[in-house]
């Protein structure tokens, strides 16, 4: 023990003895750390978590229509939009900051088959939605597609099945390639599969690179979880499965160490970003990816997260804004780069952040 450690502690001894025998004295604080939050300006100085506009990407869910704009009933706020409609919203959430988009599609009223043939259509909503796109903002905007057939299945899982109904991992990882190449070509900066079919990182890298589309970044949903969170997706996607659910394929909800064997596995077959599917339930696996990889790394803030928020705060039951706020900066604070969210567009309006 150092000479001004000993002193410093008779120093707090001699303050207790007097406080005991006067019942006056009280010990003071030896560290103040409120110093810094007294205000506004000196928290968001010190702030050890920021979140911006950089970092958010939000979904869209589009449409096989050229105008259309169809309310989701459980995600207040969040439509099922049409070419044109779609576009301009996008336009619209530039002039906020928002710089990057993720798309799911919809095939044509008729079109879910039981291979998902339709989800690789060169007129397919999610193609002609990145060719106007890129021709609209060009590099202004990251245009990132969600790879996986389960909108387009008439089953709706999110690959091929046998006779007996299971999901076949090999079979399904041409179909998964030929959407994929289908997106690169219609001018998608990033393609992301969400499909969790084993090796299929590996086969779309392999043939994006043999197509010519080298440089087309490959975002890997990772660390997927089988979870309830995704319910009001499941409407916005219509993608729920006919029959049985997706914990086959999608990861356990208890395994974390399995989280980040799938991740370093992605890494190894060629992804350029990781994601972690949801995000809040699921901080600890972000934290632990983040440690265990230097790629970019994502969290997705899915459906049942945002649904869940609008319904407590429409109830009076949460302040939305400061709610928003601080599951955000859980989720960078976490680890995660960037977060995938439907309280975007709301957060930089409201200048919630």
């Amino acid at each position: 023990m150092t000479t001004r450690t000993a002193a410093r502690k008779r120093a707090a001894k001699t303050k207790v003895a007097k406080a005991e025998q006067t019942g006056v004295a009280i010990p003071t604080p030896t560290a103040r750390l409120r110093r810094l939050r007294r205000t506004r300006r000196l928290r968001d100085l010190v702030a050890e978590t920021r979140v911006t506009a950089q970092q958010l990407i939000m979904p869209h869910f589009v449409l096989p229509e050229k105008r259309a704009n169809e309310p989701i009933s459980s995600m207040p706020g969040i439509a099922q939009q049409g070419l044109e409609t779609v576009v301009k919203t996008i336009g619209k959430d530039l002039e906020l900051g928002i710089r990057a988009v993720l798309l799911f599609g919809h095939p044509e009223h008729g079109g879910k088959t039981p291979d998902g043939r339709a989800a690789a259509a060169a007129n397919g909503a999610v193609q002609r939605t990145c060719e106007r796109l890129k021709k609209e903002f060009g590099d202004e905007l990251v245009v990132i597609t969600d790879v996986c057939l389960c909108a387009y299945t008439d089953h709706g899982h999110c690959g091929v099945l046998d006779a007996h109904g299971r999901v076949l991992n090999d079979e399904s990882l041409r179909p998964l390639v030929d959407m994929a190449l289908s997106h690169a070509r219609a001018g998608a900066d990033v393609v992301a599969p969400s499909d969790m079919m084993d090796g299929r990182v590996l086969a779309i890298r392999a043939a994006l690179d043999r197509s010519g589309f080298e440089d087309t970044g490959l975002l890997s949903y990772a660390v997927k979880f089988a979870s309830a969170y995704y319910g009001p997706f499941r409407e916005a996607a219509d993608s729920r499965p006919a029959q049985g659910d997706r914990r086959s394929y999608q990861m356990d909800s208890r395994n974390g160490r399995e989280a980040v064997r799938e991740a370093l596995v992605d890494v190894e077959e060629g992804a350029d970003w990781l994601m972690v599917k949801p995000a809040l339930p699921y901080l600890d696996v972000i934290r632990a990816v983040r440690e265990a990889s230097l790629l970019p790394l994502s969290a997705y803030n899915v459906s049942g997260e945002y649904s869940a928020v609008k319904a407590a705060a429409a109830n009076g039951w949460l302040d939305e804004p400061t709610i928003v706020r601080e599951n955000l900066c859980a989720i960078a604070r976490a680890g995660a780069d960037q977060i995938i969210t439907y309280h975007a567009r709301d957060a930089l309006k409201g200048a919630w952040l």
